[in-house]
């Protein structure tokens, strides 16, 4: 059976390879970093969700060390069974206080967070409408329940609007939107969302995956970026970007929403508990962002930095602040052959292209962060101009 499935399965890569598609994967011989050996070559890496440089900081590899002393690798338990330590309730409340939220379910991961919400809280009685280029998570989320499914285009106000009368007999209506789209570098106008809920009666539930830890005035994200902290119902988010760049998620929320995810919540019954060295670990990073807004600042430093001198260089770049920085490049195979070169260059970057992106979108997405220094963002950008030609 298996030999007409191989063959089925190799003309599809086949396909992927010629339309230029293929994404390979880069081996790195060092720790995640501002710098890493990629085929035994020293790059600048642009890629990384390192936003605040936390991947490698020596007080968190000191926090996990201590970590694995006190807790142990791991638990070999879900959570309702044998899973839960004190330091999962500790994260838990912390990253409650620390997003201005009632209550936080960890998750082994964000993409589990969103696979677990739409199935616990809505059913066939009830709506939710989501932004069209909202996190895949989401979208998968959203498919396993079995809410009345809407959409609106991007950002579009006037069609979530629309969408909001549609559903206007639903028991319930939750609007889903990222905070910061991460192919886009966009944010959500999340106030405005909120009156568009205060006015139809809808929950508003944010995915902050690409915002926690830096966006905001004291890096708690969009929601208090945007002043609507009390107006979100649920926030969910990662471990695995700013804050520390391992693994994990979490949803935070309302307490009642938290309670039945704890109750029902499928990823969350059903897989093992987070491994209690990145749990403490994450308190660890939390005290960081709490006492200290170095990073913070050198992150918008070296972003302002990047777009000022792409934009003086005549690249076509995404419009914004943050630092996801989306250099449009439109052909799949000149973003993948661009990309290849800056390697070659020393600059470690990676063309996205259909199905992350739509056709004739492609890009070369750079990542900026608080690691890298002045003199790596010049010489990134003096990169992309010779890989330019």
């Amino acid at each position: 059976m298996f030999t007409n499935v191989r063959d089925q399965l190799r003309a599809t890569l086949d396909e992927i390879t010629e339309a230029g598609l293929l994404k390979p994967e880069r081996v790195i011989g060092t720790p995640q970093s501002s710098r890493v050996s990629v085929a035994g070559q020293e790059v600048l890496n642009f890629c990384a969700n390192n936003y605040l440089g936390l991947a490698d900081h020596p007080e968190v590899i000191e926090a996990a060390k201590r970590a694995l002393d006190r807790w142990g690798f791991g638990m070999a338990s879900v959570r309702f069974i044998c899973g839960t330590q004190e330091v999962h309730k500790e994260l838990e409340a912390r990253l409650s206080d620390f997003l201005g939220m009632e209550d936080t379910v960890l998750y082994s991961s964000c993409f589990d967070a969103n696979g677990g919400v739409f199935e616990t809280l809505l059913d066939g009685q009830d709506a939710v409408i989501s932004d069209a280029l909202n996190h895949a998570s989401i979208i998968d989320g959203i498919r396993l329940s079995k809410a009345r499914r809407y959409r609106y285009a991007n950002r579009d106000m006037a069609e979530l609007e629309a969408r909001l009368k549609e559903a206007a007999d639903a028991r319930r209506r939750l609007i889903v939107t990222d905070g910061v789209f991460s192919m886009d570098g966009y944010l959500a106008p999340l106030a405005d969302i909120c009156d568009l809920a205060d006015r139809y009666d809808a929950m508003v539930m944010v995915d902050d995956s690409h915002a926690v830890g830096f966006v905001g005035p004291t890096g708690r994200g969009t929601p208090e970026l945007h002043g609507v902290t009390e107006r979100i119902d649920i926030i969910t988010g990662t471990l695995g970007k700013a804050l520390g760049g391992a693994s994990g998620g979490y949803v935070s929320g309302r307490k009642e929403i938290c309670d039945l995810l704890r109750q029902r919540s499928r990823p969350y019954l059903f897989s093992n508990s987070l491994a209690p060295a990145i749990a403490a670990t994450s308190l660890r990073i939390l005290d960081l962002l709490e006492t200290t807004s170095e990073a913070r600042e050198q992150l918008r430093a070296n972003t302002e930095r990047f777009r000022s001198r792409m934009t003086e260089a005549g690249f076509d770049i995404l419009p914004g602040d943050h630092p996801i920085v989306p250099v449009m490049i439109g052909d799949a195979a000149e973003a993948g052959a661009m990309a290849e070169r800056l390697l070659e260059l020393g600059v470690y970057v990676i063309g996205f292209s259909y199905p992350v992106v739509p056709h004739g979108q492609a890009r070369i997405r750079v990542q900026l962060s608080a690691a890298h220094t002045a003199a790596d963002v010049d010489r990134a950008v003096d990169a992309f101009i010779q890989a330019r030609g």
